[in-house]
């Protein structure tokens, strides 16, 4: 495993963002965008699966250990991993698996250069702005941010998460110090995202995932970003909330390897978008 940090200057400013490294550095590209509230280590079962592959974890910008001299923006963060992805990925098939914000941030990159994946594996974005939530952002988080540095109250949240005892102390030390702003900033983002226009120009084999117990705005998310590509394939995932990856790894892992080598899912209860 390598860590390391890719840097670029916008004028007298330089960006930086990092990640690590892991498995056959020759063999084709794995890229990992984390979720809101957590970091690169929310893939550990992944990348202890997928050894065969190049795989990259950054952490966003703003989180776990990227603490950039610039706020945290989707459309920055997809700026810096496409030219991350061409750095790394040189002659190589490249797959780009997100959750949530990362998934968000998956589907900016893409739109932003269309033939640059080969894959992607879209888990739970939100992909409609919800803007009646969005004022009250600040004011609720300046309310609640003492709890966020609450043991039992960041137990709930994990829970929420499918973070499990194995992880929950990463969790919280990362909640601890992540301040009440750029919390703010992050949702913010987040509230407000909607699929490029551009994205309709992708080319690679997308799948889109969400979980049948997740919010209904979470699904029609879901079959928005389908509708928007003739290359997408959308899965409901049953009995599952927000967090597929860390609820059932070994399923999730079987199923990007299916839909990577075989553009086919596991048989079982799924429910095609």
């Amino acid at each position: 495993m390598l860590e390391q940090i890719i840097a670029r200057k916008r004028g007298l400013i330089e960006i930086t963002l990092h990640y690590r490294e892991y498995g056959n550095k020759n063999a084709d590209l794995m890229l990992f965008l984390h979720g809101g509230g957590v970091s690169g280590w929310m893939w550990d079962k992944q990348i202890q699966y997928f050894t065969n592959f190049h795989c990259v974890v950054p952490d966003l910008p703003e989180q776990g250990r990227s603490n950039d001299t610039e706020k945290f923006s989707i459309k920055n963060s997809a700026e810096k991993l496409i030219d991350l992805i061409q750095e790394k990925a040189i002659g190589k098939k490249v797959i780009v698996i997100g959750f949530s914000l990362g998934a968000q941030v998956a589907i900016q990159l893409i739109s932003m250069k269309p033939n640059l994946i080969d894959f992607a594996i879209i888990n739970s974005a939100l992909v409609r702005p919800i803007t009646s939530i969005k004022k009250w952002i600040r004011p609720s988080i300046k309310l609640t941010s003492p709890l966020m540095r609450n043991r039992l109250f960041a137990k709930l949240q994990a829970k929420t998460l499918y973070v499990n005892e194995e992880y929950f102390e990463r969790y919280f030390e990362e909640s601890y110090q992540m301040s009440s702003d750029r919390l703010v900033r992050i949702l913010e983002e987040n509230m407000s995202f909607e699929i490029p226009k551009d994205f309709a120009k992708a080319t690679g084999k997308i799948l889109v995932t969400v979980g049948e117990r997740e919010k209904s705005v979470m699904k029609n998310s879901a079959k928005d970003i389908v509708a928007s590509n003739e290359n997408c394939v959308g899965v409901i995932l049953p009995g599952i909330g927000h967090g597929i990856s860390m609820a059932k790894p070994d399923f999730f892992n079987e199923m990007v390897e299916m839909w990577i080598d075989k553009e086919i899912l596991p048989i079982g209860e799924n429910i095609i978008i």
